[in-house]
């Protein structure tokens, strides 16, 4: 079940939308690729992270239709986001993250026992210091792994949940709250266009949310 907290205060959580331009921590390549808005996410004892969405994420040719599969549109390693966080935070799996600005990349977990049950579908966000990524071009799954490996300093990546959205018109920032395992996700909407920016095809809005409060069952 999911309730809604559109930019007001719910339990002590709320979302905005900031004008804000990219952190200086990000490569001045990275920087032009985002949005000059930033949606921030305040908890009970302030800011907990603000998110800077790429303008235009680009597309791959052909969509992968595979059951738990998301955003089948997207390659593995394709910067999605930039996020900064006040203070540290812990990631989906519980691990400690330092404050800073990191990059986001979208990956799928594996279809394999050790990752079964982390979550319904198998997207997520690879969150990688913002000094060690600084291209936004798509990279390799493997190399979005190494570089979000920096993040936590262990063997694991720092993993976010997304999953698909609400209503790809309706209003943003917005927070739900889910009640299977208290989690709270930020609805994104997110430009993406086959070709990428400049690219003839138009751009297509797809609704996204993130785990940004709760952790995975087994974490």
């Amino acid at each position: 079940m999911l309730c809604s907290a559109e930019t007001g205060a719910a339990q002590g959580y709320k979302a905005e939308k900031i004008n804000a331009p990219p952190p200086q921590e990000l490569s001045a390549a990275v920087r032009e690729t985002l949005s000059g808005d930033a949606l921030r996410v305040i908890g009970p004892n302030g800011p907990l992270c603000e998110i800077w969405l790429r303008k235009v994420v680009p597309a791959k040719t052909t969509v992968t239709e595979e059951l738990g599969i998301s955003f089948g549109q997207l390659a593995e390693g394709t910067l999605i986001a930039a996020v900064r966080f006040p203070s540290q935070v812990r990631d989906y799996r519980r691990q400690r993250v330092k404050p800073g600005v990191y990059t986001l990349r979208y990956a799928l977990v594996p279809v394999d026992g050790n990752h079964s049950g982390v979550a319904p579908q198998r997207d997520f966000l690879l969150a990688a210091p913002a000094t060690a990524d600084p291209s936004p071009a798509n990279i390799t799954r493997d190399e979005a792994l190494n570089l979000s490996r920096k993040t936590t300093g262990t063997n694991h990546p720092s993993v976010w949940s997304i999953a698909a959205g609400g209503d790809a018109a309706g209003a943003v920032p917005t927070l739900n709250h889910q009640e299977d395992g208290d989690l709270w996700l930020l609805e994104l909407r997110v430009q993406v266009q086959r070709g990428g920016e400049g690219a003839p095809t138009p751009a297509a809005t797809v609704a996204m949310r993130m785990v940004v409060v709760g952790f995975a069952p087994e974490a």
